[in-house]
């Protein structure tokens, strides 16, 4: 079977990689210039096309010339994982048996763009993979396969995102197989007036509100690790938190982003509900680095303000 797979991220690579010997062509998003020296700097996928030998598409959109090659691979279908852009009809129609798609949620909850970071934003004990039938609408094609996955406690963005991806990738190439001798499957219809939705998430939202409780912003942490990131600042500059874990005990009033105490295993900071345990950062200018080593070298870390 002739398979055009369209991924952009690390997530996308694992089930690339797992019905590599069906694929003929990847198309990604186009790399973007980064840093002071903008060199491009090409994304996982990109890196696993040239390694494996395929042809490579990329395109910043479907109006690009670029993407009228597609065509060119007669494709019989298309598998899409974390892609990042909206497939249009006219190429949603290319592939002879159809195109389906993988999202890490369990559809109808948390169609878009970032379901991982909203399941454990919101405190979620469990998601999942769903495979559809894609069609023009974002995330409302029929269902083929779903299983639901549990959220593992402390588990951040990237090791779910690892894990999901890992799943994804043992049970596609049955999948494939089964499409490949008995066609598309018929799914079933998604229930969706359950549906919710995540928005694109912004720099903005990884601010820390310290008046949140500790709990509430180690989700923030652990949601936002990959990209914004958690931030906060202090004494003017931006501190960035990669690893944090909320106290269990829970302690009414305590304060607002106040360094209370340094440990060998971070430092603790107040909130209105619990202690903040902050494990590792990055201030603005300097390394990432273990929280203790951190305080260390800073003076009179306890009793400052995060603001």
């Amino acid at each position: 079977m002739k398979i055009v797979f369209f991924g952009s991220s690390a997530f996308s690579v694992p089930p690339l990689k797992s019905i590599r010997e069906h694929v003929t062509c990847i198309v990604t998003k186009r790399s973007k210039p980064k840093g002071r020296g903008y060199l491009l700097d090409d994304n996982e996928v990109k890196k696993t096309a040239l390694e494996l030998g395929l042809p490579l598409i990329e395109i910043n959109s479907f109006r690009d010339e670029e993407a009228q090659k597609i065509k060119d691979y007669n494709p019989e279908l298309f598998v899409v994982a974390s892609f990042g852009l909206i497939v249009p009809r006219w190429v949603l129609d290319l592939p002879a048996i159809g195109p389906v798609n993988v999202h890490p949620s369990l559809l109808p909850l948390y169609r878009g763009p970032s379901p991982m970071q909203w399941a454990i934003l919101n405190g979620d004990e469990e998601t999942g993979i769903t495979l559809i039938i894609m069609n023009e609408k974002m995330d409302e094609g029929r269902i083929m396969y779903q299983e639901r996955v549990s959220i593992k406690k402390g588990e951040n963005m990237i090791d779910l995102s690892d894990r999901l991806s890992a799943r994804v990738a043992e049970i596609l190439p049955e999948i494939v197989d089964r499409i490949g001798m008995q066609g598309m499957m018929e799914g079933t219809d998604q229930r969706h007036e359950d549906a919710t939705y995540t928005p694109i998430i912004t720099k903005e939202m990884g601010r820390i509100d310290w008046s949140k409780s500790a709990i509430e912003i180690e989700r923030q942490v652990r949601a936002f690790v990959l990209w914004p990131t958690a931030y906060t600042f202090l004494d003017g500059r931006m501190m960035k938190i990669f690893d944090a874990e909320a106290e269990e005990i829970t302690r009414e009033g305590t304060g607002r982003g106040v360094v209370a105490e340094i440990t060998k295993e971070g430092f603790f900071v107040k909130t209105p509900k619990g202690l903040l345990k902050v494990r590792e950062v990055q201030l603005e200018n300097k390394k990432r680095m273990r929280a203790y080593d951190f305080a260390q070298g800073y003076r009179g870390l306890v009793g400052k303000v995060l603001r």
